[in-house]
């Protein structure tokens, strides 16, 4: 892969298995928005570390991510983390095979941070260095396990995946190992950002997903009958008319003075964006012929959203564990074990691709 073609074809001759019996172990860096993220993961699987630095609680003042902001604690958080990461995998640099980066998309100074970390490291250490795509490692996140679980199958293909987080809803078609087909996706508010913008109106606190989430959970779902945008025949999705008919309902409810039901008004948007997120995906799967269904990303964590698919799907599931949902870097070095076997090496002169969308590799 080179820094004009960051999507190059991959062989149809390669195999996904290590060449030896060596572990191949690669350490993530994932700084796509506002958490600081390294882990060390072998053989594309077992989770030997993973941290987190969050920026939540430093946001929350602004009411969603400062870029600014973001990119500056980047900047001191990310060798204290990655240094953690290390120590918990019981190991050093020298010791692993790679490094694996989240190169876009996300936000341009904190993607930078780890990109320009990961290059340094890269450096000076010899190894490997490997841009992941970040709607790519969400997806292999369902690959990962902790070292002290038995290994569970993996997914199989054709798989129909459902990435959905606060800047991205997309449907994936994955054939196989880094080959994928972009289905459709968010034509304005992504499913993660209707939430935080919905959760402001109801002044309910940063981040949008767990306040509306747990607010829903004491509201009835049907009290408010609100739009589904299903744009049939189309797999993309929009739910900035939703967010728009919760604005009118809220001002309609001020205007004459009645309080705000906050936790129906939560249930009920909450309840439309699921109906959507699950239908669609349910269709998409039956019309692609889909083996499995996938769900990633940070609103996969969303409680009525795993329990709705499982109860509607009649596919195997695969969820991420509420702690790979968010954006992590055990996810990254996944991704990037199948990238560095499939041989990609990534030159020193890369740059981060804030807008980079998966597609067909």
């Amino acid at each position: 892969m080179n820094s004009d073609n960051p999507q190059e074809k991959s062989s149809p001759n390669i195999s996904f298995e290590p060449d030896d019996q060596q572990p191949v172990r690669i350490l993530g860096i994932e700084t796509s928005c506002d958490e600081t993220a390294a882990a060390v993961i072998e053989d594309g699987r077992v989770i030997l570390s993973n941290k987190v630095a969050s920026q939540a609680d430093l946001h929350a003042q602004f009411g969603g991510v400062f870029p600014e902001v973001a990119s500056r604690q980047h900047i001191l958080a990310i060798y204290p983390i990655i240094e953690q990461a290390l120590h918990d995998a019981h190991l050093t640099i020298n010791e692993l095979d790679a490094i694996a980066v989240t190169r876009g998309p996300g936000l341009p100074g904190s993607l930078a941070v780890g990109v320009n970390t990961a290059k340094g490291l890269s450096l000076g250490s010899g190894l490997p260095l490997i841009g992941v795509n970040h709607l790519e490692a969400h997806l292999y996140s369902a690959w990962l396990i902790s070292a002290d679980k038995t290994q569970t199958s993996e997914p199989h293909y054709p798989l129909l995946a459902l990435v959905v987080s606060g800047g991205h809803t997309e449907l994936v078609l994955m054939t196989d190992h880094l080959k994928y087909q972009r289905l459709g996706g968010t034509l304005d508010d992504a499913a993660g950002e209707s939430f935080d913008k919905v959760a402001r109106l109801l002044e309910l606190p940063y981040p949008g997903g767990p306040s509306i989430q747990n607010a829903a959970e004491l509201g009835n779902p049907q009290t408010f009958e609100f739009p589904r945008a299903w744009l049939k025949d189309t797999w993309n999705f929009s739910f900035s008319g939703l967010k728009t008919a919760v604005l009118r309902e809220v001002q309609r409810l001020q205007t004459v003075g009645t309080p705000l039901p906050v936790s129906n008004l939560a249930a009920s948007f909450q309840a439309a964006v699921i109906d959507v997120l699950v239908g669609k995906t349910l269709d998409a799967a039956k019309e692609f012929k889909a083996k499995e269904i996938l769900i990633a990303g940070g609103v996969s964590a969303n409680k009525s959203l795993r329990q709705t698919f499982e109860e509607r799907a009649k596919y195997p599931l695969h969820i991420p564990p509420i702690s790979l949902c968010t954006d992590n870097a055990a996810m990254v070095a996944g991704a990037g074990f199948f990238r560095y076997i499939n041989g990609q090496r990534d030159p020193l002169d890369f740059d981060v691709l804030p807008n980079w969308p998966i597609s067909e590799i």
